[in-house]
This record gives structure tokens, sequence and C-alpha cells, in this order.
């Protein structure tokens, strides 16, 4: 475990990052012998110095809920990270390159609250029914992921470990929300697929299955895993509830188009 005075000290370092644009080197390879604790501790850590800052908490994000990125990262369960309000962007407009460093996309699923969910100790764990009853609508999102910690380690090459992941807010940097939203009881959640174009070429497609059997299913996880920490989702918060499609690289002049079907679709571009 790592004390508080370097947790304090790995969270300025991915503050700074973000603000430069400069990748920091593996805290894994720098700490062997951290945790998904203390990842989770400086993920803590970053988010408080940017409340410091002003902003403010709208919503929270899974990731790594395909098993094979499970098994990948050796990981038996998903992540998690915070959605901070500058990280809202709004569909059919520009997007700056300049708040990002690698930003990739992902297509999923977000549930909007209108009911707290909070797994509480000592009786049954949050499910997907509490999920589904706690949400006011579910609406199409596009995810974008960055990378303040290297993907690779600079001297080795290696893969970034699961605990850098954690440690940079599960790699979560802005969403994009659009197209119909939904009562989560209208539609059959698991089969909502998309189609992702880049550049109006297919990219990539899923289905909301892929995400860990049903898209709500991570949420629950989510609700009881803040549990210890005396904490749950708050009604009004906007929870991203896993990808359902590999991340697709973007750059400058890049435009995307994420066709939900029924669902409608989203679009931005990149500038």
């Amino acid at each position: 475990m790592l004390d508080d005075a370097l947790i304090e000290q790995l969270a300025s370092e991915l503050h700074q990052a973000e603000k430069t644009r400069v990748q920091v080197e593996h805290f894994s390879r720098r700490h062997p012998g951290m945790t998904v604790q203390d990842g989770y501790a400086i993920s803590r850590a970053w988010v408080a110095m940017k409340i410091a800052e002003g902003r403010t908490v709208r919503g929270h994000k899974i990731g790594l809920t395909s098993r094979a990125m499970q098994v990948a990262s050796q990981i038996t369960e998903p992540d998690f990270g915070t959605l901070l309000d500058d990280m809202f962007f709004a569909e059919g407009g520009d997007i700056p390159m300049q708040r990002f460093i690698l930003p990739r996309v992902e297509v999923e699923l977000a549930f909007v609250l209108n009911k707290p969910l909070r797994g509480e100790p000592g009786r049954p764990p949050v499910n997907i029914f509490d999920v589904l009853a706690a949400t006011e609508y579910v609406v199409p999102a596009i995810e974008i992921i960055d990378a303040r910690i290297e993907q690779h380690d600079r001297h080795t090459g290696v893969m970034r470990k699961v605990f850098d992941t954690i440690s940079d807010n599960a790699a979560n940097a802005g969403i994009v929300t659009g197209g119909r939203p939904v009562r989560p009881d209208a539609v059959d959640l698991r089969w909502c697929g998309a189609l992702l174009y880049k550049n109006g070429v297919i990219e990539e497609s899923g289905l909301a299955a892929a995400v860990l059997n049903h898209p709500a299913t991570g949420v629950a996880w989510l609700a009881n895993k803040l549990a210890p920490y005396g904490e749950g989702l708050a009604a009004g918060e906007v929870v991203l509830g896993g990808s359902f499609t590999r991340p697709v690289a973007a750059a400058a002049g890049d435009t995307f188009h994420a066709d939900y079907g029924p669902l409608g679709n989203i679009a931005f571009r990149f500038v």
C-alpha cells in the first residue's frame, strides 16, 4: 500500500499531465507494490484536486466490462471513474483536441438516475432490477477515453497495468450523449446496438449485451462497489454503463457518427 503523501504526489502528476498533455510513466513500474486500492485512492485524490478548482461531479463511468478485457488486465471485475462537469460535450459540435493527449472513442449507453442507488451492509446487494427502477431514462452515449499515463512503458514497451488505468480515472476524459432517450422498460436494453463510423467508414459495431450480459449489470456492480466507501449513486447522476465496441483512435479533423438505429444518432468532430 502507498502512503498518503505518495498518493497525493502521483495524483498531482496526473493533474499536471492533463494540463500539459505530456504523459507520465507507469506508476506500477515505479511502485511495484501498489494495489487496486492504491489506484482508486490516487484517482480520488485527483478528483479532489479538480473539485478544488471548481469542477463538480456529474456521474460515473464503468470500464473493463468485457470478459476479454478483464482477462487481458488480469482482473475479475470492472473498474470505475468519475464524470466531471467539464467532460460533457454537446452532440453535433466540435470537440477541441487540445483537451486530450491520445483520445479514443467508445460506444455505450448512459443511465440517468432519478432515484439514489446505494449498497448497504447486511442487506441484499443492488441488482439490475434496482438499477432499472432507479433509472429515469437510458440514452445513447459516446465515451472519449484518454491516457494521462503512458499506454506502453517508454523504457520496456510493456503495456500499462490495471493499477495505472484505475489511477488515471479509469481512462475517462469525455462524454457525448444524444439520440433518443428511452425508459429502461421500453426496450430490451441487451439488444440495443450501434454502428460507429469514423470519417464515413464503419470502424466498429456491437450490442449492449456485450457489457456483462446486460448494460445495467455494471451500474449495479458500481453501487455495491461504492458501499464500503460510504458512498452511492445519487439521483440525477449520469452513469456510463460500459463500452460494447473496441476503442477507435481519434485525431484532429476526424468526424464520428454513431448510428443506434431506433435510438437515433450521435455525431461530432475533433478539431
